[in-house]
Parts: C-alpha cells; structure tokens; sequence
C-alpha cells in the first residue's frame, strides 16, 4: 500500500514563539489518521513556564493565565509528547508535521531542557516540503491555510495544533494521490528524498533573503536542527 494511503499520524505545536531554541510548547496534539482505521487524537496544554506573549495568544488563543490555570507541568507533557511519538515511530507509522524542522526541532529543545532522551529517528512527512518540490514555481503564500485552499482540504478553527495536524494528514494525503511518482516512493525514500529537497529549498530562500539582509541564514538540516556544541537550551 502506498504511504499516503496508510496510516500517518499528524503532529502539531502551538508555541510561546518562533524561536526553537528558546520558546516552549504550549498545545501540542498527537493524532493517528487513516489507512481506514478510527481517528485517534491525543491533546495537551502544557503550563510553558514563561509568560506566553500577547502575540502568540492571539494566535492560537491561550493566555497566560489560563495555561498557569489549566495547563500541566512543561516536564509533563514534553515528556507524554515524546512517549506519543516514540510509539507512534515503532509501529512505523510516519509523522506528518507542516514545517517539521520547526515542531520537530523545538521539541528536541525542550526534551533537553527537561533532561530527557531525544526522540528517535523514524520516518517523517512535510507537506510543505512536499509542495514546494513539486509545484516550486506556484505564486503565494505556502502557510497551511494556503494549503489546503490550494489542494482543497478543509480547515477548522486553523491555529489549534488539533485542527492542524489533521489537515496537515489531508495536505499531504492530497499530493500523494496526485503525484503517482511521490506515492510510488517508499517512506524511507520519501523521507531521504525530502532531506535533500528541503536542503535546496533552504538554499534558494538564503540567496533570496540575502538580496535585502546580507547575513540571512536558513538552516539547511530537515528535520530536524542540530543541537548547539556550544550552548544549552535556554
């Protein structure tokens, strides 16, 4: 069976920020999809430990107060995320992230942060990556909400990592069964394949961002960034 018509299971952060190395979880939603089984969803609101500033609580709707009131201990549910998904890796079930270098790599800070183990390597899935290598030259904006606009995916309540690690599962659904020579890739081919994707997608978008800002610099590691030698999470 083609990978996009097996299971996947979508994964989703809402954050304090944008900055991996130092912003912290504050929603994350782990959700087992397709391959004609029950949807399985797994939500968490975590109590970041630092003040979730007034712009990403418009974003995605959590304040401070309400995660100090409601949300469990940072330790604990980074800790549950990485349990979720080292399950999830061992059934051999990919990982679906939009921008995983993002969610993927903040996640790996905070399992530092906390002491705990990295999570393991296993196949991942990037609808972004994926849509930019096979429509490269298409004009606007490649959020998520763009997205499944493009590729006809419904979007409820856009911003909650719920509602978007679903439609991540359906972006990425929707290439696959449009582009026969992606769904004919095996997971580990997809996987190495995306690797060297996103390295070049990285590249163009340093020149273009250096035409302004000389000392632009885009990570070209997917997907995840390397930890600092030097530096410990802050």
């Amino acid at each position: 069976m083609s990978w996009h018509l097996d299971r996947m299971c979508g994964f989703d952060l809402e954050t304090t920020g944008v900055d991996v190395e130092v912003d912290r979880i504050v929603t994350a939603t782990v959700v087992q999809c397709g391959g004609g089984q029950p949807v399985v969803p797994v939500n968490w609101l975590a109590d970041p430990g630092i003040d979730i500033p007034e712009g990403a609580a418009k974003v995605h709707g959590i304040s401070t107060e309400k995660a100090r009131a409601e949300g469990k201990p940072a330790a604990e549910v980074v800790a549950d995320i990485l349990a979720a998904l080292g399950q999830v890796i061992a059934s051999g079930i990919p990982i679906v992230a939009m921008n995983a270098r993002y969610d993927l790599t903040l996640l790996d800070r905070e399992a530092a942060r906390y002491g705990l183990p990295p999570l393991p390597d296993g196949p991942v899935i990037d609808p972004l990556v994926l849509d930019k290598h096979v429509d490269r030259y298409r004009r606007g904006k490649r959020t998520l909400t763009a997205l499944c606009d493009h590729y006809e995916v419904p979007l409820d309540a856009a911003h909650t990592s719920d509602a978007d690690a679903i439609a991540a599962c359906r972006v990425a659904w929707r290439i696959g069964a449009t582009r026969p020579a992606l769904a004919a890739l095996s997971l580990e081919e997809l996987h190495t394949a995306q690797v060297g994707w996103a390295a070049e997608q990285a590249a163009g978008l340093q020149a273009h961002l250096r035409k302004t800002t000389p000392d632009a610099y885009c990570a070209p590691e997917w997907p995840l960034i390397p930890r600092q030698q030097n530096g410990d999470p802050r």
